[in-house]
């Protein structure tokens, strides 16, 4: 049965939060093609599937790529998986508790991921971490939302590789347990205050620098020098005037000027 664009797109995001995709991968046409057994027409929908979702991007020369987030778009992306993610908690609790069978899914979840701590697969470990947050959107009843998860996590999952993110898999782990815990017990309020503390733990582990200055060389070799005399401007000697006729020095001045 041949693939479909879909499948391919699912792949690549699949590939994107398992980080054997990092920012800025080309994603060539025809070698994607070969790999999938189809045509370059099924390819190319499933990369523009990908730039409408945000994951890749396309240059008319140069071809499709991986996404590189700036700082800019890191924040946004954090801030807005905080509205979707703290606002899917907060709606659950006006509703009441989440029912047995969602949190015998999410339970399982936290065993696979606890599973994957113990093993050398970071891909496995990588993807379950972020997939974590998409299923949980699903146990709290909003497939639209976590679709939407799904491409902010494999955002974030970029954003972490390309500036170095220090986070610690096992305490993002635990923090996923704490958060189901709070949850079963009916104490909505506390699982909003720990995924709000999670998604602001991994956001803070990223090593973002400040902007640089495009002007900082250009500024430093045009800088005045401290030690550098003033220029010394000669000038005719003015004729002599009696005391009561003297120019003022500062009008001399603005007449030059």
């Amino acid at each position: 049965m041949a693939i479909s664009a879909s499948e391919i797109s699912a792949r690549i995001v699949e590939a994107v939060m398992a980080q054997k995709l990092a920012p800025g991968a080309r994603l060539g046409e025809q070698p994607l093609a070969m790999l999938f057994d189809c045509s370059r027409t099924i390819v190319r929908e499933a990369l523009t599937r990908l730039a409408a979702r945000g994951i890749v991007t396309v240059s008319a020369r140069r071809g499709w790529f991986v996404i590189e987030p700036s700082q800019d778009e890191a924040r946004e992306a954090f801030e807005a998986r905080r509205v979707i993610e703290l606002g899917l908690i907060r709606s659950t609790g006006s509703t009441g508790r989440i029912d047995k069978a969602a949190l015998r899914q999410l339970k399982a979840h936290l065993q696979r991921e606890k599973a994957a701590l113990k093993e050398s697969d970071v891909g496995h470990r990588s993807f379950l971490l972020g997939d974590f947050h998409v299923c949980l959107a699903e146990c709290l009843g909003n497939t639209l939302l976590a679709d939407t998860l799904r491409d902010f996590t494999a955002r974030t999952t970029l954003i972490a590789m390309l500036y170095q993110s220090t986070h610690d898999a096992v305490q993002s782990c635990e923090d996923h347990v704490q958060i189901v815990a709070a949850l079963e017990r009916g104490d909505h309020a506390a699982a909003e205050a720990l995924m709000a503390a999670h998604i602001g733990t991994v956001q803070s582990a990223l090593r973002v620098q400040a902007p640089a200055d495009p002007l900082a060389q250009l500024r430093d070799a045009l800088a005045p020098l401290n030690n550098t005399p003033a220029p010394k401007h000669r000038r005719k000697a003015a004729p002599a005037h009696d005391a009561d006729d003297a120019t003022d020095s500062s009008t001399y001045l603005g007449a030059l000027l």
